[in-house]
């Protein structure tokens, strides 16, 4: 960090492979200075789509800190802005999220000292980050954040409201145990509000203004109803703050170095209410999880918490809606498929129905499994061809499964199957007894010996049969059985097969 305080960079995003990882060390330097360690911590946080002016924001928040004892903290009209890294452009400037390297000291009303830290958070949905990685940069920092301020650009959207919705939820699904609301304080921060004459600049016209948007009504879809039930349930206190358009030269100078002197007069004094009333002593609310306040030494643990969490494969991957939608689309097709070969296939050979015979009912399958495939790719779908495409392999594979069920089921249903192991046995036991006589009467009484010792072996698999059959235990040893039998009835339907071949090949070489 070095001896001047600067940004610090302690969640990093890699871009390529979209993983997070945390630099201990550097979370450990702001954190566990020995003057604020100990102390509970104030975390604020700035949050929301990328270019809209977090950074800026941050900064000016930053001068407020470091000169509160002074009037004119707003400081020179020709002074540049410095603090965290921003710049005028098109292009995202901050990546994961920072904190600034000192921690502020706040001593309250009532004589307790709290330790503040600022923290900046990478723009969300900038064209190189995925959802995954936009909802666990805001999952994290509202996690970790006392204040979480939600800067958004002119108006509180309904895609807003969602984004807000997912993200949070993202972030509750990583808490094991949740025994109050999750989080704490949300500020939306209307940057370039241009109404003022509906609702005033500051907190009471975003007050208004908020209490309406918020509202739940019982005429709103009830899709409208659950983002708003959701935003209350997720935060104890949530707040609005309607801030001007900081003026042209701003939005379009490209040497735009925060001089205020090219600021609109209106966002200076709006600047002027709202950063001495969001860093008030008394207005500054400690970290809290599950009602326990939150040291810096206890907070880095958390955070450690935290990335692994965000690090493993337990939480499911977060999707925009279009995803969400054509990932249902494709599966309800999927179910009416199944459905359509289920009802057809059930018509076959389903319930009480006798016997077919296999090369019938493999016929019935082939025909029922293009129908209903047909049946997939002729519904409307989202998500493209290829997106499709894996679905539609899905839904081969399941309807294989069913087939490979509905077999067993015929196959169930012919009486010699039910009946072919204790018929191969008794055929079995009546070969060997005879053989048995037949070795004897020629005087061969050692084999004869060994053919009945195979005898009983043979009877004493029918009664060990029966008694699985009947009490439904050691079915291990029955399918042994059962494979045994197979096996024994396939050997002598080859020799038959081979017996047979040969006496009609004699049979015409006689002719």
């Amino acid at each position: 960090m070095g001896s001047e305080p600067g940004p610090v960079q302690i969640v990093t995003v890699c871009k390529e492979d979209h993983s997070f990882g945390l630099d201990t060390e550097a979370l450990s330097r702001v954190l566990l200075a020995p003057e604020v360690r100990d102390k509970h911590v104030v975390v604020l946080s700035v949050a929301g789509a990328f270019r809209k002016g977090k950074s800026f924001l941050l900064d000016f928040m930053l001068r407020y800190m470091y000169r509160k004892g002074d009037e004119n903290w707003l400081g020179e009209d020709d002074e540049p802005l410095t603090g965290f890294s921003w710049r005028g452009g098109s292009e995202p400037e901050t990546t994961g999220i920072q904190l600034w390297s000192e921690v502020f000291p706040v001593t309250k009303s009532d004589g307790t000292e709290v330790a503040v830290v600022l923290m900046d958070t990478q723009g969300a949905f900038d064209n190189q980050s995925t959802v995954k990685d936009c909802a666990t940069i805001f999952a994290l920092s509202t996690m970790t954040s006392s204040i979480q301020i939600y800067n958004l650009s002119q108006n509180i959207q309904e895609d807003d409201l969602q984004q807000l919705q997912l993200f949070t939820e993202y972030g509750r699904l990583a808490m094991d145990e949740i025994f109050l609301k999750p989080f704490q304080s949300l500020m939306f921060l209307i940057r370039d509000w241009s109404f003022p004459y509906e609702y005033a600049y500051g907190f009471k016209g975003g007050s208004e203004f908020l209490d309406k948007r918020l509202q739940v009504k019982e005429a709103q879809h009830e899709e409208l109803q659950t983002v708003r039930e959701h935003i209350h349930s997720c935060f104890t206190k949530i707040s609005c703050f309607l801030l001007p358009h900081p003026g042209l030269n701003v939005a379009t100078s490209p040497s735009f170095k925060g001089q205020l002197n090219d600021v609109a007069p209106e966002f200076r004094e709006q600047l002027k209410s709202l950063i001495p009333k969001l860093l008030h002593p008394d207005r500054l609310a400690e970290k809290e999880i599950n009602g326990n306040k939150v040291t810096c030494r206890g907070l880095l643990e958390f955070f450690k918490a935290y990335i692994k969490i965000y690090q493993g494969e337990d939480l499911p991957q977060p999707k925009t809606m279009l995803m969400a939608t054509a990932e249902a689309n494709n599966l309800a097709a999927v179910a009416t498929a199944k459905d359509q070969y289920y009802k057809k296939m059930e018509k076959v050979c389903g319930g009480d129905l006798p016997y077919v015979s296999p090369d019938s009912l493999e016929e019935k399958h082939h025909f029922n499994f293009r129908e209903a495939l047909h049946a997939f790719s002729s519904t409307k779908k989202m998500g493209g061809q290829e997106f499709c495409d894996r679905y539609q392999t899905q839904l081969e594979k399941e309807l294989e499964e069913m087939w490979q069920s509905f077999s067993k089921h015929n196959e169930s249903k012919n009486l010699f199957s039910a009946f072919r192991t204790p018929a191969v046995l008794f055929v079995l036991v009546c070969f060997l007894y005879v053989l048995s006589g037949v070795l004897l009467f020629i005087g061969l009484s050692t084999f004869a010996l060994v053919c009945d010792c195979t005898l009983g072996v043979v009877m004493m698999s029918i009664l060990t049969w029966a008694f699985i059959r009947y009490s439904g235990r050691y079915r291990t040893v029955g399918g042994a059985i059962d494979q045994a039998a197979g096996v024994v009835l396939e050997q002598a339907t080859v020799v038959l097969n081979k017996s047979r071949g040969t006496s009609t090949v004699d049979q015409k070489k006689s002719s």
